[in-house]
């Protein structure tokens, strides 16, 4: 069940990686490197993982949700902030 679970999320993340490969055949706007979809594929397989470690460790739903929405928002704020530097900081893409 586990080793299920684990190849659904990765798929899920290679999947969600063949958007902006796609994207980038048709439209110039979308320009990503092979660092750019390594970084993508960090973030989206830890924000994963970490909300099924959740899911799996916390038994009260509430708290479950309140966890998952914490570990999404960082990964907003991340996402964003690497896309285009909403704090300033030198990690931000330009």
């Amino acid at each position: 069940m586990q080793n299920k679970r684990l190849f659904g999320i990765v798929l899920g993340v290679g999947l969600l990686l063949l958007i902006p490969l796609i994207a980038m055949q048709f439209a110039n706007e979308v320009n990503w490197g092979p660092l750019d979809f390594v970084v993508a594929g960090a973030l989206l397989l830890i924000t994963a993982l970490l909300c099924e470690r959740a899911i799996r460790k916390v038994s009260k739903i509430e708290n479950r949700v309140v966890i998952c929405l914490g570990i999404l928002l960082v990964f907003f704020l991340v996402w964003v902030e690497l896309a285009v530097g909403i704090f300033g900081t030198s990690f931000a893409g330009q």
